[in-house]
């Protein structure tokens, strides 16, 4: 008489001699480690009962899990006015801004020049179009006009570039 069992692994059905059962062998296909089942003897296998207890836990920690993750989820949803700057910026300021930006960079005041381009970020396309009329004048702002023309040219395409 045979065992027969199929591997744990690639499902192949493998037939084992009775004097392998209850010892380790080697599947013939995958050459995996597996245990040979032992010849069934017809005695009832005595497993411990099952804790009803333990049960409900389960299930109550399932149940609680898949609320957190729903409410996390729930939270994620962004306002309608999320995209929006809270505060427009007029030209006159945003100039202002620009040109203090410059000036710190220059300055190497590294700190107050990310602050300051904080400000300026958020108004994007007209950041851009007063970034480009500082970039094309001839004659730069008083503010700016002891920054070497070279310095100046590469700090306007930096800060250009941080604006989207």
């Amino acid at each position: 008489m045979t065992i027969t069992f199929h591997c744990d692994y690639c499902s192949k059905k493998i037939e084992a001699p009775d004097d392998a059962g209850g010892k380790w062998g080697k599947c013939p296909k995958c050459h995996n480690k597996l245990y040979v089942p032992g010849i069934d003897t017809g005695e009832e296998l005595k497993l411990a009962p099952i804790d009803e207890t333990d049960e409900e836990k389960q299930k109550r920690l399932m149940n609680e899990t898949y609320e957190l993750a729903r409410n996390i989820l729930l939270e994620r949803e962004v306002p309608a006015d999320a995209g929006s700057p809270a505060y427009e910026m007029d030209e006159k300021e945003l100039t202002k801004n620009i040109i203090l930006y410059l000036r710190q960079m220059a300055d190497g005041e590294l700190d107050q020049a990310e602050a300051t381009v904080e400000s300026i970020v958020p108004s994007g396309k007209k950041a851009r179009k007063i970034i480009d009329e500082i970039a094309l004048s001839e004659i730069p702002e008083p503010e700016l006009a002891n920054v070497p023309p070279q310095v100046l040219v590469g700090l306007v395409r930096t800060l250009r570039s941080k604006i989207r």
